[in-house]
C-alpha cells in the first residue's frame, strides 16, 4: 500500500535517470551523487507507489511495468516544470516580462496608452495586460493582488496602497448650447444647486469627484440619469438631458449641441494617480515600469 509521503521532483529526475540506463553506478557518477544515496531515493519511490518498480536480479536491474508507467508519468511531470520554470523566467525577465495595470475606463483613450507606449519604446519586449473600468473595481483588483499597479482617481484611502499622482484634468461644466447658462464662460458650483445632472454612476471615481464638489459648494445634486461612460453623458447633455461635470475637451471634439463652461472652483480639477500595494512583491519588469511611471513628468490636460 503506498505510503502518503509526497514524492520529491528530485526523486523523480534521479529515477528517469536511472531508467534510462539501468545501472545504478553509472547514474550515480552522473548525477554527482553517492549510490546508496540514489537506492534510497529509488526505495523511498517504490515505497510511495507501493510497488517495486526495477525487477532486479543480483546487481542488473530491469525497468519493469509499473516503472514504465511511473517514467512515463515522471517526463510529463519534469516537463511541465520546466516548461512553467522558462515561462516564469521569461515573465520576470525586466526586458520581456509581462506587467499587468487596471485602469478607469476614460484613462483608456489618452493616459494608459501614452505611458505603455513610451515605456514600450526603451523596452519593446515588455507585454501589457490591460482592464479598465470603474474607479471601485479597479482599486478592488488591486487590494486582491489580481493586478500588479492601477491608474486611478480619487486617491484610495487604503493605508496599504501607494497612490502617486501622475496627471492633471481640468473639469468643466457641459451644458447643452441652448441652456440658459450656455451664455457664460465660467460659473460657480453653487450657482447649480437647481440644475439637473447626468452623471456616472457612484463607483466612478468621476461621480466621487463630482459629488464632492457639489457637496463643498453646499448641495446634493439632482441626478436624472446614470451612465457607465462619459460619451454617453456628453451625448445625454447634447440631447437636452441636464448638465454634467466632465473633463475638458478639445473644442474641436465637442458633441453637437453641446458647450462646455470653466468651473471657477479650486478642486474642479481629477488628479489621476498611479496606485501599487506596498505589501506586494513587485517582479522585476513591475518594479521598473513602476520606476519610470513615478519619474515622469506630470500630465496636464
Amino acid at each position: 500500500m503506498a505510503h502518503d509521503r509526497d514524492v520529491e521532483l528530485r526523486e523523480l529526475e534521479w529515477f528517469v535517470a536511472l531508467a534510462e540506463t539501468e545501472q545504478v553506478t553509472q547514474t550515480a557518477e552522473r548525477l554527482h551523487i553517492a549510490q546508496p544515496t540514489l537506492s534510497r531515493a529509488i526505495g523511498r519511490l517504490e515505497n510511495h507507489f507501493g510497488v517495486h518498480l526495477f525487477d532486479r536480479s543480483g546487481k542488473r536491474l530491469r525497468l519493469n511495468r509499473y516503472g514504465e508507467v511511473v517514467r512515463a508519468h515522471a517526463i510529463r511531470v519534469l516537463g511541465e516544470v520546466e516548461a512553467a520554470q522558462q515561462r516564469i523566467a521569461s515573465m520576470i525577465d525586466p526586458q520581456c516580462g509581462v506587467v499587468s495595470l487596471a485602469f478607469v475606463t476614460s484613462y483608456g483613450s489618452w493616459l494608459v496608452p501614452r505611458l505603455v507606449q513610451e515605456y514600450r519604446q526603451g523596452t519593446p519586449g515588455v507585454q501589457f495586460l490591460l482592464e479598465g473600468g470603474p474607479a471601485d473595481t479597479v482599486v478592488d483588483l488591486l487590494r486582491n493582488e489580481s493586478v500588479d499597479a492601477a491608474f486611478c482617481s480619487p486617491q484610495p484611502r487604503d493605508e496599504d496602497i501607494h497612490w502617486h499622482p501622475i496627471a492633471k484634468e481640468s473639469l468643466r461644466l457641459a451644458v447643452h448650447d441652448q441652456h440658459p447658462l450656455a451664455q457664460v464662460k465660467k460659473i460657480e458650483m453653487a450657482e447649480l444647486a437647481g440644475e439637473v445632472f447626468v452623471a456616472l454612476r457612484p463607483e466612478f471615481g468621476l461621480r466621487q469627484i463630482a459629488d464632492a464638489l457639489c457637496s463643498e459648494a453646499g448641495f446634493t445634486p439632482t441626478v436624472a440619469m446614470e451612465a457607465t461612460e462619459i460619451p454617453t453623458l456628453w451625448g445625454l447633455v447634447g440631447a437636452g438631458s441636464g448638465i454634467a461635470v466632465l473633463p475638458a475637451t478639445p473644442r474641436g471634439a465637442l458633441t453637437k449641441g453641446t458647450k462646455q463652461l470653466v468651473i471657477s472652483d479650486s478642486g474642479a480639477v481629477r488628479t489621476a494617480g498611479f496606485a501599487t500595494l506596498l505589501r506586494r512583491r513587485q517582479s522585476p519588469p513591475v518594479h521598473r515600469f513602476i520606476e519610470f511611471v513615478h519619474n515622469h513628468p506630470l500630465i496636464h490636460r
